[in-house]
């Protein structure tokens, strides 16, 4: 009579990422193969190649609290419909993302209510002489600035993709500090970052820098990135992604190369 085999189990939330085990062994392998799927995209200063399998798209802070009339910028007098700009190609591009099986993954602030984690530095960045609503405290008459899970912290509702992608809360300027964001990407086995966003020299360039210092390849979609600053600030942006840190594009090269790596 013959011995059942001991049953292996899956561990591990990412499939290519996983072991096998089973009573009497354990297989750290990770043996599912590696399909790789070039993409050619053209950008500055180089045209690209890069593994669909391996890349994701990172929205940084599009939010209402930045994006929307009622928001903390409307409150503060800052024009914020220039923030408003990536949502039309962000519309386009995150479907087309989304049926290429490539992750979208929205990195958002939200502060908590009582600010136990949040810095003088950065209450002082959103009312530099203290007078009005800062941070985390409420716009008369309206919402909480940026607490999770507050209306102002909220995706804007022409891209809001309630839970079918991947959400990360941040807590500084920058999504890699203090969050769970490298360790989502590295378990995913992704190497490339697409980033689109607001602001783009504040939060999108700190996220774009941190990934470049870890290892990431990094590109910024022009068309899906804005700013409230003034506009020798973006060009300075796009100067520096160009010169020190990756690539920039935009959302229609992504998609043209998607559509022709099928």
């Amino acid at each position: 009579m013959s011995t059942p085999k001991s049953r292996k189990k899956a561990m591990g939330s990412a499939a290519a990422n996983q072991w096998l085990v089973a009573k009497g062994s354990v297989d750290m392998s990770r043996s599912i193969p590696r399909v790789v799927r070039k993409v050619k995209i053209a950008a500055q200063p180089q045209n690209v190649v890069v593994d669909a399998n391996k890349s994701a798209l990172v929205i940084v802070d599009m939010q209402n609290d930045f994006c929307a009339q009622g928001g903390y910028l409307d409150y503060r007098g800052v024009d914020y419909k220039a923030d408003r700009k990536p949502i039309r190609p962000l519309a386009k591009l995150v479907p087309l993302l989304r049926k290429a099986q490539v992750p979208i993954i929205w990195l958002n602030w939200g502060v908590r209510p009582d600010l136990l984690n949040t810095y003088p530095s950065l209450l002082h960045a959103h009312t530099h002489d203290g007078s009005g609503a800062g941070l985390g405290e409420k716009i008369p008459g309206g919402a909480p600035i940026l607490v999770k899970g507050s209306w102002g912290a909220a995706v804007v509702d022409e891209i809001n993709p309630g839970t079918r992608d991947i959400h990360v809360t941040k807590y500084r300027f920058s999504g890699f500090w203090d969050t769970e964001l490298d360790s989502i990407l590295r378990n995913l086995g992704l190497t490339t970052l697409f980033f689109a966003g607001v602001n783009a020299d504040q939060c999108v360039m700190t996220t774009l820098q941190d990934a470049s210092f870890l290892g990431y390849d990094v590109l910024m979609l022009e068309d899906c990135v804005a700013t409230t600053s003034p506009d020798y600030c973006m060009q300075a942006t796009i100067y520096n992604v160009n010169l020190l840190f990756g690539f920039t594009t935009d959302s229609k090269a992504l998609a043209s190369g998607l559509a022709a790596a099928k």
